[in-house]
């Protein structure tokens, strides 16, 4: 029995009912003249079921539209107070959440096993209000300032005449953009094609600042490492699952916990002294980059368990709102250009994808008492009744009138500019990737990593971005590129260097 039925009749099973409560005529008849007559406008019932039908789906989300996600539990294991104020990761406490995953690109109908980069965003009902981390299951991201974004997100999309994805497409935006190259070895390597949402990491990629009891700041990257063992479809695999089970990844996460087999992830982060952001010799704030370990090591925080499934998928999972701006006490933003352009984007998303006061559905409300100067809009339920509705006022009604520095500022100082971050010593945008592909694969990664990408290339890639993506793979890895080239050329017939971009 459903929350709306026992709600309806105090508890007690009952009937159908229309909207308003009253007794159903029918669900299975419409109302017409005679048995094989004409259907009258005064069923209202009718009327309300087919107004109600065309209006059930909600437009899906732009990036990250085909997903699913289970609820669970945070639990802090570790004492990292010197580091945080924040309720939820001190030691002892447990904390109600929900996670959701995701493929970026594809749209609600796509398989879940298409080369992708995942979704791995997390809301912590937390006692001091919800915190959300929006992430994915690498560290970085294809672009560094948020002004890209949504020309990433269509090159990833469909061709406006056809209607198609479009290999060209990618990867006239991904060459033209070189700061994507980190992000893309990670994509056309093992982490592209994860075996299921258990087996993959997930990380909050940006950089946020910790603030602990002292006013001390610090800046930290987040760690979630599975606890089910990494795994990978290869692409052969991928390819038949698609075929076979499109919602492959919804099923097994659904299945897992259903059975009682609920994954879990470690929540590590690795912690900056504020001051070392000034002269580290990488930007720490650069989406496109990564902190090495050796500088900053992993410190444990706690643990993740995902131990429910969703009762009603839309009302749970598919009305779920995330946003980077929900920040608790003790856990700010940072410089990060790309986290601060989402910090509005997201919540901006939600109020045009479900409406105005999405964050009063029940899976996006807090856990503790709201007092918001927001008023009225669409779906208002929750409200403050005759309350005064503006700050300040006589009427007793409390407001916020914080002043002076604020504990989760920094100091910045320059004139307003339209400009890339400014580039230190490691700040080049093939260094990291080059790392990846040389220290980090092995051969048969490095094996496997060529072979996806000539793929790729060979799906429709002409000239000039065919040149140009040559080159892009050869400044990530000359011998990796060169092997790609080969692929390429023997596929078209082509001696070396004959129409391919040279490095």
């Amino acid at each position: 029995m459903s929350d709306q039925e026992k709600h309806a009749r105090g508890g007690q099973a009952v009937e159908s009912t229309t909207g308003s409560g009253a007794p159903a005529p029918s669900d299975r008849n419409s109302l017409t003249i005679g048995p094989d007559g004409p259907i009258v406008l005064h069923d209202v019932h009718f009327l309300e079921q087919m107004a109600h039908f065309n209006r059930e789906k909600v437009p899906e989300r732009q990036p990250h539209a085909k997903g699913a996600g289970a609820f669970g539990v945070f639990e802090t294991s570790e004492d990292v107070s010197a580091y945080t104020s924040a309720a939820l990761f001190q030691k002892g406490a447990s904390t109600e959440m929900l996670a959701r995953f995701s493929t970026v690109a594809g749209e609600m109908g796509s398989p879940d096993t298409w080369r992708d980069v995942r979704g791995f965003s997390l809301k912590f009902y937390t006692d001091e209000g919800n915190y959300d981390l929006v992430g994915n299951n690498t560290p970085i991201f294809f672009v560094r300032d948020p002004m890209k974004f949504p020309h990433f997100i269509r090159s990833q999309k469909r061709l406006p005449d056809s209607g198609l994805r479009d290999n060209h497409m990618q990867w006239d935006f991904w060459t033209n953009n070189p700061e994507s190259a980190h992000q893309v070895t990670y994509l056309m390597g093992e982490r592209g094609l994860p075996r299921s949402w258990r087996n993959m990491n997930g990380y909050g990629s940006h950089t946020y600042m910790w603030i602990n009891a002292k006013g001390e700041k610090f800046w930290v990257k987040y760690h979630f490492h599975t606890q089910q063992g990494m795994a990978f479809f290869t692409n052969e695999e991928a390819a038949t699952m698609a075929g076979s089970d499109a919602d492959f990844h919804r099923r097994d996460l659904f299945d897992a916990i259903a059975r009682g087999d609920c994954p879990s992830w470690i929540l590590s982060v690795q912690i900056m002294p504020y001051e070392d952001a000034k002269t580290y010799r990488i930007n720490p704030f650069d989406l496109t980059k990564t902190w090495p370990h050796a500088d900053y090591p992993l410190v444990k925080v706690g643990k993740m368990t995902l131990n429910r499934n969703p009762e009603n998928f839309f009302a749970q999972i598919e009305q779920a709102a995330f946003s980077p701006g929900n920040t608790v006490p003790g856990i700010g933003l940072s410089p990060d250009k790309m986290l601060l352009g989402r910090a509005f984007a997201y919540a901006d998303a939600q109020r045009n994808r479900i409406g105005t006061n999405f964050h009063q559905l029940p899976v996006n409300q807090p856990k503790v008492p709201v007092n918001t100067y927001m008023f009225d809009g669409q779906m208002t339920y929750h409200h403050s009744g005759n309350a005064p509705v503006y700050a300040p006022n006589s009427g007793g009604r409390k407001w916020a009138d914080e002043t002076g520095a604020m504990p989760e500022s920094w100091e910045t100082d320059g004139d307003m500019v339209r400009s890339a971050y400014t580039l230190r010593s490691d700040d080049d945008d093939f260094g990291q990737p080059s790392i990846l592909v040389r220290e980090v694969f092995n051969d048969a990664q490095r094996t496997a990593l060529v072979e996806t990408v000539a793929g790729s290339l060979l799906g429709g890639v002409r000239e000039p971005v065919l040149g140009r993506a040559i080159d892009y793979w050869k400044s990530v890895d000359a011998d990796v590129g060169r092997r790609i080239e080969e692929k390429v050329q023997q596929h078209a017939g082509r001696k070396p260097a004959e129409g391919m971009g040279q490095a």
